[in-house]
């Protein structure tokens, strides 16, 4: 199973991703901007999504909406 991002490149365990667009996080009072890097992903059993960690937060996030930095 492959993960891709949106421009179809492979993503890695560790890899770092930019955010493409500003998304609001749910259950977060927070917003991530456009072009905000998230170091060392996760790849979970869905090829659609990948876990990060931004401050003390645990995320999980479309790829989708993400590009391989």
């Amino acid at each position: 199973m492959e993960v891709k991002d949106s421009n179809g490149n492979v993503l890695n365990e560790g890899d770092t991703v930019l955010v493409i667009k500003d998304l609001k996080v749910k259950g977060a009072n927070m917003t991530l901007k456009r072009g905000t890097p998230i170091k060392n992903i996760r790849l979970t059993d869905s090829p659609e999504e990948i876990e990060c960690r931004l401050g003390k937060s645990q995320l999980v996030l479309k790829t989708c909406f993400l590009k391989k930095g």
